[in-house]
């Protein structure tokens, strides 16, 4: 199954994707609330309103408040490794919900910086809470997956060794088009990731090129922060974004981001500059 949050004519909903159209579902208050009766794999019972096609609506990231978005780097087997150790553990940081937007979405260039580059990842959203979880019983608590566009601000993200500036601009990362069941994904280890800016392909990877795999990102985070439901573990990125090419190829106004993975989808948008013409606060 595939549920999407959106905007309909002033009020915010969500509901089940079927081809086309959006049935509405009045459940839960939202997508999040309604995610323990996914898990129970319950019918899905629609409301009195009608189905709403798909293009009529503004789609938003399909949890739209997670109350922690984790997300992992430098975790893909992959030629540009070659000759180099795998890491012991993952490099993590964590965003903020409302640095992030949903499918065909503007995301935003920010006024103050000339580096803003795309990441194409699998994001894995957490149905069941659970906490100190063991890596084998690890995927009873995943409800499903999405595409992730970790839109990054590099010179901010190397401000210091902390990497929260640069990946935490308002609305700079997509999330979308929907939720894809793990009914519909039984092996993420079978997906394959392509991004591409202005049609042309940047990043490539399978799944199954994980360093570290979900069962085990999942226990290792939970080890630390109790998971609830509707938290998003954003996977990492492979070689081929733009800080990594030379030259480097950052993102201006007009560029358009797809990040597609096999069996979720695609998720789309297009870079916005921000035009905001306040000076920061301070000087570097």
């Amino acid at each position: 199954m595939k549920f999407v949050t959106f905007e309909y004519l002033g009020s915010r909903g969500f509901g089940q994707v079927r081809e086309d159209m959006i049935q509405p579902i009045d459940a839960a208050a939202d997508l999040r609330a309604y995610l323990p009766a996914v898990m129970k794999d319950e019918t899905p019972t629609s409301d009195s309103r009608k189905p709403i096609p798909l293009s009529a609506v503004k789609l938003l990231p399909p949890i739209t408040d997670p109350s922690k978005i984790f997300c992992v780097a430098t975790n893909f087997h992959e030629p540009s490794r070659a000759g180099k150790p795998d890491p012991t553990f993952p490099l993590m940081f964590t965003r903020c919900a409302d640095a992030q937007t949903g499918h065909d979405r503007p995301v935003i260039k920010p006024a103050h910086s000339e580096q803003y580059d795309f990441e194409g990842e699998l994001a894995v959203i957490i149905g069941a809470p659970g906490h100190k979880i063991e890596r084998a019983e690890a995927m009873r608590h995943v409800a499903g997956y999405s595409c992730f566009n970790d839109g990054s601000v590099r010179d901010w993200q190397k401000h210091s060794t902390q990497f929260t500036p640069g990946k935490n601009f308002y609305q700079s990362a997509g999330f979308g088009p929907w939720l894809v069941t793990t009914d519909e994904v039984p092996d993420p280890t079978a997906l394959a990731l392509e991004t591409r800016v202005n049609g042309v392909v940047k990043q490539a990877i399978a799944m199954d090129q994980m360093i570290f795999d979900i069962p085990w990102l999942i226990s290792y985070i939970s080890t630390f922060a109790p998971l609830h439901v509707g938290d998003v573990i954003v996977t990492g990125t492979p070689s081929g974004f733009g800080s990594s090419r030379d030259p480097k190829e950052f993102l201006s106004d007009g560029d358009v981001i797809e990040v597609e993975i096999s069996g979720l989808g695609t998720l789309r948008n297009v870079v916005r500059q921000d035009t905001d013409p306040r000076a920061p606060l301070f000087s570097q």
